[in-house]
């Protein structure tokens, strides 16, 4: 398993990479928003939709808000305030899970918007990032952030993890290894923070601190699919990804960490 996982990452990392630094922002834009219907279409099955008709319809739909997401761009910090309202509420959802949901579980309607709220507003994210200044590789920076987080997790969790982080969300998951992951995440970003932003390291608290909410929003972003997904009783969002499940397993914690990141260096600049 782990090695078609390696093997998977990697195939996607020469494309990511190439988009990121050899195309202009609105390209990329549309390759992460075509990208982005794939996950449309995998949140419509743990949203319950069966019939093609009403997933396709779905699909339409998020197409057209990409497509308004861009025109508004110049706005989108309202759009990342509201996505980033709901993760901090998805953190709050995740302790009483599942007793909560079960008390008051959310309709089609309701999963729809949440939808549109985690997905939506990641793209948009992704375009802010690539065209700051320095934009490919403040962009690179906040997707290796989540990517080491991922990463440390998965070692850390499996050398020293004992203590469950969230068992009614993921077993799987422990205290130590989201430690280990934001660990791994913090380090890079001591080595890599001031040549990205080009700011000396003294200068870079906020960034820092920043790169740390940021990391931690992503492993709930993680634990937000996995809460639907066991709501839905999904095992993976789909098998688009060997050795990985579906896409929207892979791009969870991104769809939370984006907006975030956008966000904060609004607020920081």
């Amino acid at each position: 398993m782990l090695k078609q996982r390696i093997i998977t990452g990697l195939s996607l990392l020469a494309p990511v990479l190439a988009v990121i630094f050899l195309a202009p922002t609105w390209m990329l834009y549309a390759v992460f928003a075509a990208v982005s219907l794939l996950l449309a279409w995998e949140w419509t099955a743990l949203m319950g939709l069966q019939a093609k008709p009403a997933r396709y319809a779905y699909l339409a739909g998020t197409a057209v808000l990409l497509v308004m997401g861009w025109s508004l761009r110049e706005h989108s910090v309202w759009i990342f305030v509201v996505a980033t309202a709901w993760w901090l509420g998805a953190l709050a959802l995740l302790p009483g899970f599942p007793q909560n949901l079960e008390r008051l579980k959310p309709g089609k309607f309701t999963l729809g918007v949440l939808g549109q709220i985690m997905i939506v507003p990641a793209i948009l994210a992704l375009a802010a990032l690539h065209e700051r200044s320095h934009g490919p590789w403040i962009l690179l920076y906040s997707l290796v952030l989540v990517w080491a987080a991922d990463v440390g997790a998965y070692f850390a969790g499996r050398a020293f993890g004992k203590h469950k982080l969230a068992p009614n969300v993921s077993p799987g998951k422990t205290i130590e290894g989201a430690a280990g992951g934001m660990a791994l995440s913090l380090v890079l970003a001591l080595a890599s923070c001031s040549y990205v932003f080009g700011k000396p390291l003294a200068e870079s608290l906020p960034l820092l601190g920043l790169s740390l909410i940021v990391t931690v929003i992503s492993i709930v972003g993680d634990l937000t699919e996995s809460m639907f997904k066991r709501m839905s009783g999904l095992k993976d969002s789909g098998s688009i990804l060997p050795g990985h499940g579906g896409l929207l397993d892979r791009a969870d914690s991104l769809l939370a960490a984006m907006p975030v990141m956008a966000l904060g260096l609004i607020l920081i600049s």
